[in-house]
């Protein structure tokens, strides 16, 4: 999937390409966490399902909660699921970030690979 030391970089529409399909593949954690924080807001918390998903939008947006939790499963869930969420922010990130860290390094080792071959 991406160029190994020895290879040149890809051009920036490549890059583009690949970025388009990490954001996509992204896309697959945040829906999950919302699925779940949903149904659990809805079950759990006893929230109509408009604000259901505005709470757990809320909370993993890491914006926290709007709506007073009426029972203590529901204020455990909304525990849990504020954890959870922080998890799933490292994932997305780690998604994200890694062709453009790959990218970065792959410049540096390039550049340092040109320079021994010039002396």
């Amino acid at each position: 999937m991406f160029e190994k030391k020895g290879e040149n970089l890809i051009s920036t529409r490549l890059f583009a390409r690949r970025m388009t399909s990490f954001a996509g593949l992204a896309f697959l954690p945040i829906g999950v966490a919302l699925c779940i924080g949903v149904v659990g807001y809805h079950y759990i918390a006893g929230f109509s399902l408009a604000d259901s998903i505005l709470n757990a939008s809320m909370i993993l947006a890491g914006m926290g909660p709007l709506g007073e939790l009426p029972s203590t499963e529901a204020k455990l869930f909304a525990s849990a699921y504020a954890i959870f969420s922080g998890l799933v922010f490292i994932s997305v990130m780690g998604i994200l970030l890694t062709p453009v860290m790959n990218r970065i390094l792959h410049r540096f080792h390039y550049d340092e690979d040109s320079t021994k071959t010039e002396q």
